[in-house]
């Protein structure tokens, strides 16, 4: 390479684009209750590069290449760029937005060897609201009509966390890069124990965080297909082809093994021309796809929901 310039330049800068080097955020939260405590870091890894005592920037986003990878990509892993000078000292990561990606400035020169994760702290540790949902999924094909099935099915009860990201917070002004989501929670000596791991995608600042932890131990539910009926409807109009309707009647009957009274979920979703015609408890309809039924479940008890569905096609 040969610099040609009309007068001296006291620094020159290089930039190339390269392979061989990944990185990957995790977020670890504690749960308190009703709040909760999020930090995250990120850790960097190298398969063939090495650099010494380099300014580490993180790119997170969605950059599209044309070009295949030398190596295949790893999952939940982002762009990584390094330079060989650092401009000034920095005592906290600084983000900044390029383009349609954002930037995380490290704060501390790097030393990159291949094969030897680095990891080091995305930003201080934030405090934040966080909701507990119990969710039974639904029964329902995405499309097409609705089987029959006249077994009872036992069916998880998921557990979800919502991490609430209020705007001109601190926690929830951040964008949060692609990974990791690790809970946590103390047990009754004070020890953090792990209750779930989840993948998120890249969150936009304001944007509340909602990861799935697993599957709920002491509540349990179990779905049975009450009824199903099939018929056959006139032609809208003349010349238009026959319609059909089928309708399906269904229980799912909670059961509660904690101390303490539970809300749990159940949903339904389809797409169509679909409705809830009855239910015993009120259904909530969440979007042109979803329905909602919140079911109250004592400690140590149990309760029924019923409803049914209609499908025309």
């Amino acid at each position: 390479m040969v610099l040609d310039v009309a007068r001296a330049r006291p620094r020159t800068e290089i930039a190339y684009v390269t392979e061989g080097m990944t990185w990957e955020a995790l977020y670890q939260v504690v749960v308190f209750g009703a709040r909760c405590l999020v930090s995250a870091t990120a850790t960097i890894t190298s398969q063939a590069l090495r650099v010494d005592t380099a300014d580490v920037q993180l790119v997170a986003g969605a950059i599209r290449r044309t070009r295949p990878p030398a190596t295949a990509p790893q999952p939940m892993m982002d762009r990584m760029m390094a330079a060989g000078v650092l401009a000034q000292a920095k005592m906290e990561t600084s983000e900044e937005t390029v383009g349609e990606t954002h930037v995380y400035q490290l704060p501390s020169r790097l030393t990159i060897e291949p094969n030897v994760p680095v990891t080091t702290a995305l930003f201080a540790r934030s405090s934040a609201p966080v909701v507990q949902e119990l969710v039974v999924p639904g029964v329902l094909p995405w499309r097409g009509w609705i089987p029959q099935n006249p077994e009872p099915n036992r069916v998880p009860v998921q557990v979800w966390y919502t991490i609430k990201r209020a705007p001109k917070t601190a926690f929830g002004d951040r964008p949060l890069p692609a990974g990791t989501v690790q809970l946590y929670q103390a047990d009754s000596s004070g020890r953090l124990q792990l209750i779930g791991e989840a993948g998120n995608d890249h969150t936009a600042p304001g944007r509340d965080l909602r990861v799935q932890s697993g599957d709920a131990f002491d509540v349990t539910a179990e779905r049975v297909q009450a009824d199903y009926n099939q018929e056959q409807l006139p032609p809208v109009s003349r010349g238009m082809p026959a319609r059909q309707r089928v309708t399906a009647a269904y229980r799912v009957t909670i059961t509660n093994a904690k101390g303490e009274p539970v809300t749990v979920d159940v949903r339904e979703s389809h797409f169509g021309s679909w409705k809830i015609t009855e239910s015993s408890v009120p259904a909530e309809k969440l979007s042109s796809t979803e329905s909602r039924f919140r079911v109250s479940v004592p400690a140590g008890g149990s309760a029924t929901l019923t409803y049914t569905v209609q499908i025309e096609s």
